[in-house]
């Protein structure tokens, strides 16, 4: 097949559209498919994968880069005729490619990670709500499909009646966290600077930032025999140092690679604090490493946590309710064993591989229909 990626988010910046991105386009190098890459201009390589990156005009807004309307988006998936569109976490430039594809005649795949209803929420943007869930019609009406990454995405987004859906989570890459690196020289070196004294870890990764809610874990003030590692960096970074000040934390920075692996086998317990997550990469990585997790009871992590098997759901606003389940997992080492094991079995069969190839599934449905004696009929 012959794909178009249009993301509004590529290297150099990494988060988790990046990291999507990019495995969905190893995956489609290996398995012999053509790609093309379209991004907001923001240093990005030229080419990944041996795939081709164009970057098209945009302005910063808030370090990020946003892509300004160009007339160029057209002509490049013109040129590369691909047999499906392919767009990440549209935003302005999404919404411009899938109208060009549309007017070629080629299908849209859009893929939601973007939680409007919690940003809304936790902004207090009242009758903005109504106006970003209109722009998030808009912007996914043209697509043959709406790929989702969990139940909540899937149920506000019909809720706000846009159609069309159908569930796509993430992959994990299982070799590389997995419970084995706890042996590893990395991770003991790591562990004996976290927990000096035989101290459960209770870890954190992600970006520090505001929707992230990471000050929630001044919640373990004062519970015995515990430590706390973080490990991300944001702009919320001096707020949370200030609610957890006076606590046994250690801050480890912006991690990657076999150090970030080492990171998560270094702890005992993983917590995650933001109720806002579409999906919850992180918790699988954090099960995929052998730990047991603790999250709200909202959004992504519903579909991951199996409450009191893999880990503990506690109620979106309840800090007593994180607090009570990381002091019962800290007092009771079988507890977080038989956890950490069916955490680690719970994200099995979802190798990177395994999630890309159901991705590559839903290209193959949406050109099918869009090939149909009815759909030409009707064009």
């Amino acid at each position: 097949m012959r794909i178009a990626i249009v993301t509004e988010s590529f290297l150099p910046t990494v988060n988790g559209v990046t990291n999507s991105v990019c495995k969905v386009l190893d995956h489609l190098r290996a398995e012999g498919h053509d790609a093309m890459v379209i991004v907001p201009a923001a240093g990005s390589p030229r080419e990944y994968a041996g795939f081709p990156v164009h970057q098209v005009p945009a302005i910063a807004y808030r370090q990020f880069p946003v892509a300004l309307p160009s007339p160029h988006v057209q002509r490049l998936i013109s040129a590369f005729a691909p047999d499906v569109l392919h767009a990440a976490s549209p935003f302005l430039l999404g919404a411009q490619a899938i109208a060009a594809a549309g007017r070629l005649g080629v299908p849209s795949v859009a893929v939601f990670q973007t939680d409007v209803a919690g940003y809304a929420r936790r902004n207090h943007l009242g009758a903005a709500t109504a106006f970003a869930w209109r722009m998030v019609r808009w912007i996914h009406e043209g697509a043959a499909a709406t790929l989702v990454p969990s139940s909540a995405s899937q149920h506000d987004l019909e809720a706000a009646g846009i159609g069309r859906l159908a569930r796509w989570g993430r992959g994990v890459d299982l070799d590389r966290y997995h419970p084995s690196n706890r042996a590893s020289d990395a991770a003991a070196a790591l562990r004996r600077r976290l927990s000096p004294g035989g101290e459960v870890v209770v870890g954190y990764v992600g970006r520090i930032a505001p929707e992230k809610q990471v000050e929630r874990l001044s919640a373990l003030r004062g519970i015995p025999g515990i430590r706390i590692a973080i490990v991300g960096d944001g702009p919320a970074v001096p707020a949370v140092r200030r609610a957890l000040a006076g606590m046994p934390v250690t801050w480890l920075g912006r991690l990657g690679g076999a150090e970030l692996a080492a990171a998560y086998a270094s702890f005992d317990v993983f917590a995650h604090t933001g109720a806002e997550e579409t999906f919850g990469q992180t918790l699988q990585e954090a099960f995929a490493s052998g730990i047991p997790v603790i999250a709200p009871r909202s959004g992504g992590p519903i579909d991951l946590v199996d409450h009191g098997v893999n880990g503990f759901l506690f109620e979106p606003a309840d800090d007593a309710g994180l607090a009570a389940f990381v002091d019962l997992l800290s007092r009771d080492l079988q507890l977080r064993l038989r956890m950490g094991e069916a955490g680690r079995r719970s994200v099995l069969g979802r190798s990177w591989g395994a999630v890309c190839a159901e991705l590559v599934g839903h290209y193959e449905r949406v050109v099918a229909a869009s090939t149909s004696p009815s759909v030409v009929k009707a064009r």
